[in-house]
């Protein structure tokens, strides 16, 4: 009798490993899959209008400051290769859209980091130039980090900071749908999967018992993914209003 026991928690053990394998694989990979058909999307119309590059922005910078987070707090690995995954899913993002553009663009005239021109702060034509910024921005960050490692206030104020930009991650979405009075070119999809997403990884964190700053981020993004999905609702009645 104790030896099936026993046997059946092995077995509830094993199913609970496996299970947890999987949440794990879900977390890393699953927060790029919503930027699949978003990238189709924008290969088949050749057109990046309906989607904000400062999407990527947000979450480059989020996932920067979040691996430096885990520097100075260890926690779950996953959620660091998560990070990792996401940006090299905003670079190869900004690539297309970069290509895009510079097929698209009419005039010869090139927007470049190097011309220290606000007004086209992360409009720059060149993909390097997304990459230069990144990678000083790695580099400040690094230095700043290796000053005040030892510092709790700091190591909080730095983990709170990245998930408050992830958490604006559907922020630029929003406002440039609310500018475009459209939401052509954006891949509902891609909204649909980052809800999904954000409710599976709020549930993660809250189960996992990750820094309440995860699950915090989450509610938020969930909040202003249902906003974008009120937005196609009432854009594409408006635009039939005015059709018909």
């Amino acid at each position: 009798m104790d030896a099936e026991v026993v046997l059946q928690e092995e077995d509830m053990e094993g199913s609970w490993t496996l299970l947890s394998w999987l949440a794990s694989f879900v977390m890393v990979f699953g927060g790029a899959l919503p930027y699949v058909p978003q990238y189709q999307e924008i290969q088949k119309s050749s057109n990046t209008e309906g989607f904000s590059t400062r999407v990527c922005l947000v979450l480059l910078i989020a996932n920067i400051l979040r691996i430096f987070f885990w520097i100075g707090k260890q926690f779950e690995l996953t959620l660091l290769l998560q990070s990792v995954v996401m940006i090299l899913t905003m670079f190869a993002m900004l690539h297309l859209c970069c290509t895009v553009q510079n097929a698209n663009r009419v005039s010869t005239k090139q927007h470049r980091l190097s011309d220290l021109n606000l007004h086209y702060f992360w409009k720059w034509s060149a993909f390097e130039d997304y990459l230069l910024f990144c990678f000083g921005f790695t580099v400040v960050c690094a230095v700043i980090t290796l000053l005040l490692l030892d510092s709790v206030v700091f190591v909080e104020t730095l983990g709170s900071l990245a998930v408050m930009f992830e958490a604006m991650l559907g922020v630029p979405q929003l406002l440039q749908n609310f500018h475009n009075r459209s939401t052509k070119g954006m891949s509902v999809k891609m909204v649909l999967l980052w809800t999904a997403g954000d409710v599976f990884k709020t549930t993660y964190f809250v189960m996992n018992e990750s820094p309440a700053q995860f699950w915090v981020c989450g509610s938020v993004q969930i909040l202003i993914d249902v906003a974008i999905l009120l937005q196609v609702l009432f854009y594409s009645q408006d635009t039939r209003a005015k059709l018909g």
